[in-house]
């Protein structure tokens, strides 16, 4: 039985043999640069489009524009290319210097590879019956307009807080917002005046 016992000096501890072994760390198909979930880019797109929207919140959508390459068909059917384009001229010199370089990558990496297909990843008609019913009810709470910039930011926010689900999450978070809206008029005023961040306004009604 002696020959299997490691004998030890003693006070001596066995050294534990070294892991040379690689660790990979598998890709997410979203985290490919040229494949553009539609839901992602709509999103960034009504976060640089909302009035006074803060700087913070402006680098952070361009910042995540700069990680993917959207395909011509996507930059024609969301404009995203022409948001991006107007907030060139933005007052902020980081922001417009940001939107800048996003809109030139851009523009560079289609002229030089028109002809490589992306992959689109779009939402079911179902999904977006279900999230059109939820714009309608926070803009009648908000008394707003269904098609204005605050209730399609707002919306899209909520859904990506929701993991991108229209799931039991998504809907009571919904419906504490559209509660919160018709019963707090000081609430409906901030969010219409852009003194709460539609993010930070997410995360506390969030369920």
């Amino acid at each position: 039985m002696d020959k299997f016992v490691v004998r030890l000096p003693k006070g001596g501890t066995p050294k534990k043999a070294k892991c040379t072994e690689k660790v990979y760390k598998q890709a997410t198909i979203e985290s490919l640069r040229r494949v553009v979930v539609i839901e992602d880019i709509m999103r960034y797109k009504s976060m640089l489009e909302l009035p006074e929207q803060n700087r913070d919140n402006l680098l952070s959508a361009l910042t995540e524009l700069s990680r993917k390459i959207p395909s011509r068909e996507v930059l024609k059917s969301t404009k995203i290319g022409h948001t991006v384009n107007k907030m060139r001229k933005h007052l902020d010199p980081e922001v417009s210097s940001m939107a800048a370089k996003v809109y030139t990558d851009w523009r560079t990496f289609i002229e030089e590879n028109s002809n490589k297909p992306s992959i689109e990843v779009r939402a079911d008609k179902q999904s977006e019956g279900l999230r059109s019913n939820a714009r309608r009810l926070m803009a009648e709470a908000l008394e707003v307009k269904e098609d204005c910039g605050l209730i399609d930011n707002l919306e899209r926010e909520v859904f990506h807080q929701s993991s991108r689900l229209v799931s039991s999450s998504y809907r009571r978070t919904v419906r504490a917002l559209v509660f919160a809206f018709k019963h707090n008029a000081e609430l409906r005023a901030q969010v219409k005046d852009n003194r709460t961040t539609v993010n930070q306004l997410v995360s506390k009604y969030k369920k």
